[in-house]
């Protein structure tokens, strides 16, 4: 079994002709004990979102191959790589300078416009508050600013590590750990109380809890302090984009399915709102509304591992879509937007002159169900009559910030037939996300999940950063960032076809 877990989705590396079907689920339940039987149907009705990506998409036998000859009125997308997660140490230093500027000329040469870094919390504000250590990455810039290559650079305030792909493991600073110790209600928690330390929950934003600030000051003055910094960067324009990092992996979602807790894929994931501070904002949310008794978190909405039709509150007709339902997905789902509004809106002024940008992830499992319940989980109110992520691009908008979306490569075909319990429709999820953005004008840039050296994964992208039949012309990506440089990246016989996708995103 192929499958491989990356920051935020799943991919299937099987090569196919077919179109992916649609999912009908004919039964229901009305309580935990009873379970649905489900069936598959290629006959869905075209208001579904994979049939209106494939009519729209032209996702067809044909299309399925590369475009080899696109049109030459395309634009040119840029393309960035992503750096290796420890370019940089614990100390601050960067790692192998010689190796990295020999790789680094080496994609110049394949005319890559730059590269994306992590500016990681935990390394730079490691020892002490307000004692920033900029050194190892100045390094890093100017080796990439005298090659002729762009930045985008991603303010990291999470930890890495744990997820597949994460060789290293940067914890979050020290200092901020030892409040941890004695407040271990600053990070998000789960209905068994177990403390996930990834990043620092959103109910102290605005709490003064880190030695006398909010974690919203300290996320400022680090960016203040990283734009002062490096002055010359955005004055010569070497760095083109700052990626603000919201969440788990810098992605705006909740820490919704953690491996280290035990969640396996397609697992719904669980709600993760049981610290103090916004289990005190959930009451306080629910008296406001004129029902004290709502003030609590669902006790039925299963485990990690379970299934939407294994619980009460997820299974078709379930509570999810009743009043209560409805009143706590409104009041989750609002506490992650007005937390990228916040930080975005910090972000903002201290860069202001250079692009922003949020990564949003893709939880494409269990879409083709009622509830949608894995996305519900990690935040995303997408279910019912609500479509959770127009008001996502539209807080981005408000401030003027690019959607950085995560599973364009992803094939519905291929989660169909190798996890078809998990009803996932990446697809169908990347049409729905994608358009919500294009409809209020924001930029929509995109990355690959797992590293691709083929043909056929390099062909997806391309259907996706510049899709045939787009009627209106203007669908398409701003900018796509590869993951990631590696020595099996530079090996000839890949570099050859990485050189040809990147002249065919520039449209050469």
């Amino acid at each position: 079994m192929a499958s491989i877990f990356s920051s935020s989705s799943f991919h299937l590396g099987f090569k196919t002709k077919k179109m992916a079907c649609s999912y009908k689920i004919d039964s229901t339940c009305a309580s935990t004990h009873q379970f649905p039987r489900f069936s598959l149907r290629r006959d869905g009705p075209m208001d579904s979102p994979l049939r209106m990506f494939a009519a729209n998409r032209a996702y067809s036998d044909a299309a399925d191959s590369a475009p080899e000859n696109l049109d030459e009125k395309t634009p040119y997308i840029p393309i960035y790589v992503m750096l290796p997660l420890g370019i940089i140490n614990m100390e601050g230093e960067l790692v192998d300078a010689d190796n990295l500027f020999n790789q680094l000329k080496m994609l110049k040469s394949s005319n890559v416009d730059g590269v994306m870094v992590d500016c990681w919390w935990g390394i730079v504000e490691r020892r002490a508050p307000k004692e920033y250590n900029w050194s190892g990455y100045k390094k890093l810039f100017e080796i990439v600013r005298d090659l002729g290559l762009k930045l985008q650079v991603v303010m990291s305030f999470h930890e890495c590590g744990g997820n597949v792909g994460d060789d290293i493991h940067i914890p979050i600073p020290q200092w901020v750990q030892e409040i941890g110790y004695e407040n271990p209600d600053i990070y998000f928690t789960d209905k068994e109380g177990r403390r996930n330390h990834e990043c620092l929950s959103w109910g102290i934003d605005a709490e003064m809890v880190l030695n006398g600030r909010t974690p919203l000051e300290v996320y400022s003055d680090y960016m203040r302090s990283f734009r002062l910094e490096f002055d010359d960067f955005f004055a010569r324009r070497v760095i083109s984009e700052i990626e603000i990092g919201l969440g788990p992996c810098g992605e705006l979602r909740y820490p919704s399915y953690p491996a280290k807790f035990g969640w396996e894929y397609p697992g719904i994931g669980e709600f993760q709102c049981y610290d103090k501070y916004l289990i005190k904002s959930l009451q306080k949310a629910a008296e406001a509304w004129g029902n004290s008794a709502w003030g609590k978190a669902p006790e039925n909405a299963g485990s990690y591992n379970s299934k939407p039709q294994e619980t009460g509150f997820f299974c078709d007709f379930g509570e999810y879509n009743g009043f209560y339902g409805r009143f706590f997905l409104h009041w989750y789902s609002q506490i992650l937007i007005n937390h990228g509004d916040r930080v975005l809106g910090l972000a903002a002024l201290a860069f202001k002159g250079t692009p922003i940008a949020a990564k949003v992830s893709g939880i494409h499992w269990w879409y083709n169900t009622k509830s949608h319940a894995a996305e519900l989980t990690a935040g995303f109110y997408n279910s019912g009559n609500f479509t959770g992520y127009s008001a996502i691009v539209s807080m981005l908008k408000k401030h003027g910030a690019a959607l950085n979306f995560t599973c364009l490569e992803l094939r519905t075909v291929d989660q169909e037939r190798e996890f078809p319990e998990a009803l996932s429709d990446p697809e169908g999820l990347v049409w729905k996300v994608l358009n919500a953005a294009w409809e209020v004008k924001i930029p929509v840039a995109g990355e690959n999940a797992l590293p691709c050296y083929h043909r056929e994964g390099y062909n997806k992208i391309l259907q996706i950063a510049k899709p045939m039949n787009d009627p209106f012309g203007r669908h398409y990506l701003s900018a796509f960032t590869y993951l990631r440089l590696s020595p099996t990246l530079l090996e000839k016989h890949n570099f050859i076809e990485f050189e040809r996708f990147v002249q065919k995103m520039h449209d050469k």
